[in-house]
């Protein structure tokens, strides 16, 4: 019996990175490769490193996993690095001068290369769509598209992923039936900007139709919508959502700001009072809705007036979920090119750390105001003392987690 060889893939960053990796898994192993995610022990014929670069502090993380398995190279521990993904896509010239020890580099989207450079063949059956999900088997994540056409001032994604494009209908359609017979029962819908779907390929924005067609097919118990852009927003996605009883009540929606000269600076194209609008429009049309934001401190024009509004536009939005971060400054987009990164990172710290503990406070109190209620809830895994799940109101690994008791004696 022939040992098939083995193939350990890193991946790094968002979940629509993880996708691509849940699809080139798929098509390794369907190629004969035994294939290993994130394994502990990473070692074996081959390593695939699926980078992120976004930010600084990812970008270091992904050169940092890949000096580590050079390391492991050398020691006769792996055979050969393939890299893949944002970090490769933006920087592939001088990566492969600095990183000799990586056989191979792939971009963003010519992953299906590593295929090719291996000598594989894929079954002809295989569907470009097929993926192994990685997550626990009953969710995982949806991507409706790639890229994005905002261009904020701030932001390097589409300096990597390039222009908006969407996918099919008709393909997601074929994607969630698939996964929904694999016993999947719960899609985390994500894209860079879920408000521009479909405007590349039926000429107007189409979320509201294809989260209406997912939601009636069968089997599909949840759909939890991620990272709708404010500026042009989908309105006709609320009635939808008020609809069916199968869509979360639940919208994740990066505000960033508050103060009108930050969001002129930071290419928003969107006001204060817009955007107040439409946090409230939200909720009057999609009672009971849970909304997540991420905000960003420390971006220049922000001073401490401006920092103050973002405090109390915090303080009368009182979101279910918040993020934040610090603003750092990305080469090649439009801030670094025409804004001086002017806030100290102790001031921009400082900030981050007095937003998140305001939020803190209004999280307790939103949560509090559960106490009583009767809720459904997805058990993601089993510890000793409970069992560890989510509400519709909880997207996985970044919103809190619901414990269940056990039984005495369970």
């Amino acid at each position: 019996m022939v040992k098939k060889k083995r193939i350990d893939i890193i991946t790094l960053g968002c979940s629509k990175n993880l996708v691509d990796t849940e699809r080139l898994s798929h098509r390794l192993a369907a190629a004969g490769y035994e294939v290993v995610n994130d394994s502990d022990d990473v070692c074996g014929d081959i390593v695939v490193v699926n980078t992120c670069g976004f930010i600084g502090d990812a970008k270091q993380e992904s050169i940092d996993t890949i000096l580590e398995l050079a390391e492991a190279k050398k020691e006769g521990r792996l055979g050969r690095i393939f890299v893949m993904g944002c970090l490769s896509q933006r920087y592939f010239e001088e990566l492969k001068t600095e990183l000799p020890e990586v056989d191979h580099f792939y971009g963003k989207f010519d992953w299906n290369g590593i295929i090719d450079d291996l000598g594989a063949e894929v079954p002809p059956t295989v569907k470009p769509y097929e993926r192994r999900v990685t997550t626990p088997p009953h969710y995982t994540y949806l991507k409706i598209s790639e890229g994005c056409n905002r261009f904020c001032a701030f932001c390097a994604i589409p300096l990597i992923t390039g222009r908006h494009t969407s996918v099919p209908m008709e393909e997601l359609e074929e994607e969630v039936r698939l996964l929904v017979a694999k016993g999947v029962k719960e899609f985390n819908v994500i894209a860079q900007d879920l408000s521009s779907y479909g405007i590349d390929i039926y000429g107007e924005p189409c979320l509201a139709e294809l989260i209406d067609r997912l939601a009636m097919i069968e089997g599909v118990e949840w759909l939890r919508l991620h990272y709708a852009y404010p500026a042009q927003f989908p309105w006709d996605v609320l009635p939808v959502m008020a609809k069916h009883g199968n869509v979360c009540k639940y919208l994740d929606i990066a505000l960033q700001h508050i103060s009108d000269k930050v969001l002129s600076n930071m290419r928003r194209h969107i006001t204060k009072a817009e955007t107040m609008e439409l946090i409230e429009r939200i909720r009057r049309e999609v009672p009971g809705i849970h909304l997540r934001t991420t905000l960003m401190v420390g971006f220049p024009g922000e001073g401490e007036a401006e920092f103050e509004e973002l405090k109390k536009f915090v303080e009368w939005a009182r979101f279910d979920r918040m993020g934040a971060f610090a603003y750092s400054e990305e080469d090649g987009t439009y801030a670094a090119k025409h804004f001086a990164d002017v806030v100290p990172q102790e001031v921009k710290d400082a900030r981050l750390a007095e937003i998140m503990e305001l939020q803190e406070g209004i999280a307790l109190e939103l949560n509090e105001q559960k106490v009583g209620r009767t809720l459904k809830v997805i058990i993601d895994r089993e510890e000793p003392d409970f069992y560890v799940g989510r509400t519709e109101y909880d997207s996985p690994e970044v919103d809190p987690e619901v414990l269940v008791r056990k039984p005495s004696g369970g």
